[in-house]
């Protein structure tokens, strides 16, 4: 009975169905963020340094190298989990134990958080250092799109993020449906027949003249004793 019905999913080992899988709110939420940190990424590394007449290149976000190399890590790791929850989203209903479903589930909630936090800084540092870029650090608007797409997406991904962090903690409030476990299962090898009482007088009944008479008699009559005549 492991595993039954528990944080939002089915029947250990229920068949799932590909089509219903993709519909889900919570896969769509996951691949919204997978796209959005995908563009984060691939942003700042295409386009996110600039030359500007020297071998060296500068972040275009106010020369600030920290601001290139957050929104790269934050990216590129939003990628990757979104991926690595995508596998466990498709799992989740062939994993057993109720304890490991709740781990996964409660892993969920603390990355997705989390993560949304982070990108959260991301879109208030990147946005703060854009605006104080100047204009001859940028030449030619190279690198200005990359930007502009970094700051919004992040901005996107709180949303997402967020709502996979809801997702998760909706999982993790179901907990596990015990209206699964019907008195059939839990009653079917249970005897229909009541068990016999160790009562006296139960099942079989007792004359009162059974033991009316003591199992052994004496003959307490002194033997007579005739004198002789002589």
């Amino acid at each position: 009975m492991d595993g039954v019905g528990s944080f939002g999913a089915g029947r250990t080992g229920s068949t799932i169905d590909p089509i219903s899988f993709v519909k889900q709110p919570q896969t769509i939420l996951r691949a919204l963020s997978l796209i959005f940190s995908l563009v984060v990424f691939a942003s700042i590394v295409n386009e996110g340094y600039v030359n500007l007449g020297s071998e060296r290149l500068h972040c275009v976000f106010n020369k600030n190298a920290d601001a290139c190399n957050y929104g790269v890590f934050v990216g590129l790791v939003g990628l990757l989990a979104c991926a690595f929850f995508f596998l466990l989203d498709y799992k989740f209903s062939s994993i057993s134990s109720v304890k490991d479903r709740k781990k996964a589930v409660m892993l969920e909630i603390g990355f997705s958080g989390f993560w949304a936090f982070l990108y959260f800084v991301s879109f208030c540092f990147l946005a703060n250092q854009w605006s104080r870029t100047k204009d001859a650090d940028v030449p030619l608007n190279q690198g200005a799109d990359a930007a502009r797409a970094a700051i919004a997406f992040s901005f996107f991904s709180i949303i997402t993020w967020a709502g996979l962090t809801v997702r998760a903690v909706q999982k993790y409030l179901l907990g596990t449906d015990m209206t699964l476990f019907t008195t059939e299962h839990m009653d079917g090898g249970a005897p229909t027949q009541p068990y016999p009482s160790n009562s006296p007088g139960a099942g079989t009944t007792e004359t009162t003249d059974t033991y009316k008479s003591p199992p052994f008699t004496e003959n307490n009559a002194a033997p007579t004793y005739q004198v002789p005549i002589y």
